[in-house]
């Protein structure tokens, strides 16, 4: 990956500042949670809700919440400000084996990465005591913990540690690669060695570098909150919060080992403590940075790859716990600012069809929603009934063998005309006279969770 310059990230600075459209829609999903952090799927239907205090909730299509936690640890978590039960992974093989990853910092402060495993006989439910013990890492300080952990297309684990707290990193910890704070760290979880639960893939930049923790894929980075993996590129987006002026992302390729995003010595391009730094040559910069007039803390999230929505396919989509501010970023840096929105994003989450969700802290599971469907999301589907189609005055609408619960209709530039919520019912009547004539989608949300999409011809 090339260095980038820093004139032509400022570019992008002012970009970013000066552009606002609201392409975007937040359809709420559920809510209801307590302080929610983390949401991943496990290669079926569900998702799985991480709250900060140490529980795991299973979140049905349907938006009925399982009455049992799928994981109560709540009585190891040590929780609070930026402590908690923050990272979730399930192992790519998760069918067969059933086991599954958390980060979480101890009762003593201190982060751990631990195994557990599912229930043989209920898959809703995790057994409490089946913990095995990969990584502990030490904290001097209650912030800048990390705690994000996925698993990238190589098999192998990685993990997002903090700079270990303390306000401009005064050890100079995520610099000092004898130490595991300030890094994104890569572990192999099938291939134990050397006394560990856990080994160390061969090609990790500092394996047998007696200077270096092995551990370590990348260095530099401040509080990497949230990062996540494109398994279509290879892509690593890393969003790293900042400390007095600029909040940062950065990308790599998971081919790109060693790189050194510059923190302590820089916050995003900007200088900050280059006392006793490398040359500028041997760090990267971030591929987009904003400054604290924009937000003040970011939320990294993932590239969108569902198939409803074509005009954010490809997109890189980011938010601030801050300023509620929602944004996204292109491959090679641009900016869209899509406002702010009324909430505190705490996270972002991809369920197994790759829609996209936003967690907002205070409870609250939104769907994030582009403006133009995707064609074949544009399809005759042959259960939801629109009669008359063409119409000219009402369309009846039914769907076979389920209740309608909700009905939105959006024009051909995705604009809302339309949104009503009910009971379930078995038909409604939606008066169209005062709409424009032309070609309208309507979307249909059912009582056994069904999402159901058709073209509505008003003339």
């Amino acid at each position: 990956m090339k260095m980038r310059s820093i004139s032509t990230i400022i570019a992008m600075l002012l970009f970013f500042a000066n552009v606002s459209a609201q392409t975007i829609s937040l359809s709420l999903f559920k809510d209801g949670f307590s302080n929610p952090v983390n949401l991943q799927n496990a290669g079926d239907d569900r998702l799985f809700i991480v709250e900060q205090q140490g529980t795991i909730k299973i979140l049905n299509t349907d938006a009925s919440v399982e009455a049992v936690n799928f994981l109560d640890i709540s009585n190891l978590v040590g929780s609070g400000g930026e402590r908690g039960l923050l990272g979730l992974a399930f192992h790519p093989d998760y069918a067969s084996n059933r086991y599954f990853y958390v980060y979480y910092i101890d009762t003593s402060g201190n982060s751990k990465v631990s195994r557990f495993t599912t229930s043989t006989s209920n898959p809703n439910v995790a057994d409490p005591n089946s913990e095995l013990l990969l990584l502990t890492i030490n904290q001097p300080a209650s912030n800048h913990n990390g705690g994000c952990i996925l698993f990238g297309p190589d098999g192998y684990l990685y993990i997002a540690s903090g700079d270990g707290g303390g306000a401009g990193d005064p050890n100079n910890n995520a610099q000092n690669l004898n130490l595991l704070l300030g890094k994104i760290l890569r572990i192999d979880v099938d291939n134990p060695t050397n006394g560990e639960n856990y080994g160390i893939p061969a090609n990790n930049p500092f394996v047998n570098n007696g200077n270096a923790r092995n551990e370590i894929f990348s260095y530099g980075l401040r509080n990497p909150w949230k990062f996540s993996i494109d398994f279509q590129e290879n892509n690593i987006w890393i969003a790293d919060v900042g400390q007095n002026e600029i909040e940062e992302i950065n990308l790599q390729n998971v081919s790109e080992t060693g790189l050194n995003y510059g923190w302590r010595c820089y916050e995003g391009t900007q200088p900050f403590n280059v006392n006793n730094c490398p040359n500028t040559s041997t760090l990267t910069y971030p591929i987009v940075e904003y400054n604290h007039q924009t937000g003040q803390s970011v939320t990294g999230g993932y590239v969108y790859r569902g198939s409803k929505f074509s005009d954010i396919k490809g997109l890189y989509f980011f938010a601030d716990f801050i300023s509620n501010l929602i944004g996204s970023v292109t491959e090679d840096g641009t900016l869209n600012n899509y406002g702010n929105f009324n909430g505190s994003w705490s996270s972002f989450g991809e369920d197994v069809n790759k829609e996209l969700y936003i967690i907002d802290y205070s409870g609250k599971i939104f769907k994030i929603e582009g403006s133009v469907l995707s064609v074949s999301d544009v399809n005759l589907n042959e259960d939801l009934n629109i009669l008359p189609n063409p119409a000219s005055e009402i369309a009846k609408v039914s769907v076979n063998n389920d209740l309608l619960k909700s009905i939105e209709i959006r024009d051909i530039k995705g604009s809302l005309i339309f949104s009503e919520k009910f009971g379930n019912i078995s038909e409604k009547v939606i008066t169209i006279s005062s709409f424009d004539n032309g070609i309208y989608f309507m979307k249909v949300f059912t009582k056994n969770g069904s999402t159901f999409v058709k073209k509505l011809l008003k003339n």
